[in-house]
């Protein structure tokens, strides 16, 4: 090797290492400004000044507790004892919690020596640990209270409204109203309402003790009585789920039934005609290239909201993605096996049926079995917008924002339906797949 040369070939690994130097740098420079950039185009300092933990942890205790209200009427007098605040909730008449006491004076104990008095004349006194006693009366549509000077983080105070955070419950004040929130752990009436004669009994009673209700058994009132609960809506529930499942398995085998004939049409092999494949993709381009739940509003518009809407939105979305899947497929098949199946005679239909199908079932029926695990839980979004399954009561108990629990509730159900589907799925592919190679 000449000087020449090696200069040439020292210059050539200078450039190299300069290149890797500022790429080195570069990098790391990209990125930071990418952050930099997302830090003021999402308002991260904004975010962090707006955000409020106790609404965030209230939000997150009320998915997995509840809370009876005790709601004195300011106009009338009336005292009422309700959980979560529903007249499905309701107390019956003559019975209130253990906790609550009184006649003349109701005494509400929320425990931890925190004890709220609803007296006479709309007054309300609240004994706090370590603070003292609060005195409140309402008059009109005022609030006035005996509060004065700083006032701590936890009491919202106004001349129309105050509201008492502590760790043993809330109260709120109005000039209409006083209400008391006293939270527990669980998931109150999810087995049996109030006016269900089974409410408060064990499982040992209901299914060997004596029979409860005189009309009906134990075990067949129980069950009727769950699966009728007023609150929790355990038949509507299993009812939308149905509905969600149904969406994603008519829409996933409604889309792969349409797509395999028309994805022959998008395979070089099978299509010779370059104007019909050109189309036939572009048409597999089109349906899939619009997103499910874009197709979605638009078939509302059309068709209304309801599970069918949902139906069709993954039928549409899902037509494209098969048959680019399909039409893939269709292009690696093996020659020899159609070759085989000619030689004996075979018309072209049979060709495709005995020497094309046999090699592609397990592709079809893999991306088929994986597109209904996914669309099960696409199916709950869908459901949101058009109005049905699941994702429109997960919808409802959201917007509401005082059910909490019902939002875990359905969300427990979505995961576990979806785990249900990954698991059926996973073993059905195992042995069809298995079966057909």
């Amino acid at each position: 090797m000449t000087t020449a040369d090696l200069s040439l070939t020292k210059s050539g690994a200078d450039a190299l290492f300069r290149r890797k130097r500022v790429m080195a740098f570069a990098l790391p420079a990209v990125v930071l400004a990418y952050f930099v950039y997302i830090f003021f185009a999402f308002d991260i300092a904004g975010l962090a000044k707006r955000m409020n933990w106790d609404n965030a942890v209230t939000l997150a205790s009320d998915s997995w507790s509840y809370k009876v209200h005790v709601t004195r009427s300011n106009r009338t007098g009336d005292v009422d004892y309700a959980v979560e605040g529903e007249r499905k909730g309701t107390y019956p008449e003559g019975t209130r919690p253990d906790w609550v006491s009184g006649d003349e004076v109701i005494i509400v104990d929320l425990g931890g020596e925190t004890v709220v008095r609803l007296l006479p004349d709309n007054r309300t006194e609240i004994d706090i640990p370590d603070f003292g006693t609060i005195e409140a009366r309402a008059e009109g549509r005022q609030v006035f209270t005996n509060l004065s000077g700083t006032i701590p983080d936890w009491i919202s105070a106004s001349d129309r409204r105050v509201a008492i955070t502590t760790p043993e419950g809330r109260v709120t004040l109005t000039g209409t109203k006083t209400e008391v929130f006293n939270y527990f752990p669980g998931w109150e009436l999810f087995w049996f309402t109030l006016d269900s004669p089974y409410h408060g009994k064990s499982l040992m009673q209901i299914v060997a003790g004596e029979r409860i209700d005189p009309a009906r058994s134990n075990v067949a009132g129980a069950l009727g009585d769950w699966w009728n609960n007023a609150m929790w809506r355990h038949k509507d529930v299993a009812w939308a789920i149905g509905e969600t499942i149904l969406m994603a398995f008519l829409g996933t085998m409604g889309a792969a039934t349409i797509a395999l004939p028309l994805s022959f049409l998008a395979a070089k092999r099978f299509a010779p005609v370059m104007l019909v494949r050109a189309l036939t993709r572009r048409l597999f381009d089109f349906v899939r290239g619009v997103d499910a739940l874009i197709w979605t509003v638009v078939l509302a518009r059309a068709f209304g909201p309801g599970p069918l809407t949902g139906t069709l939105a993954i039928l549409i979305t899902d037509t494209g993605t098969f048959g680019k899947i399909f039409s893939e497929a269709l292009e690696n098949v093996d020659a020899r096996q159609i070759e085989g199946v000619q030689s004996t005679g075979a018309k072209t239909l049979q060709r495709y049926r005995f020497g094309v199908i046999p090699q592609v079932v397990p592709v079809l029926l893999a991306q088929i079995l994986y597109f209904l695990e996914s669309n099960t839980r696409s199916a709950t979004i869908i459901g949101a917008i058009t109005g049905g399954g699941i994702g429109l009561m997960l919808t409802q108990a959201i917007q509401t924002q005082k059910d909490w629990e019902e939002v875990a509730y359905y969300i427990v159900l979505i995961v576990l339906m979806v785990m249900v589907m990954d698991w059926l799925s996973g073993w059905l592919r195992a042995r069809l797949i298995g079966r057909a190679s």
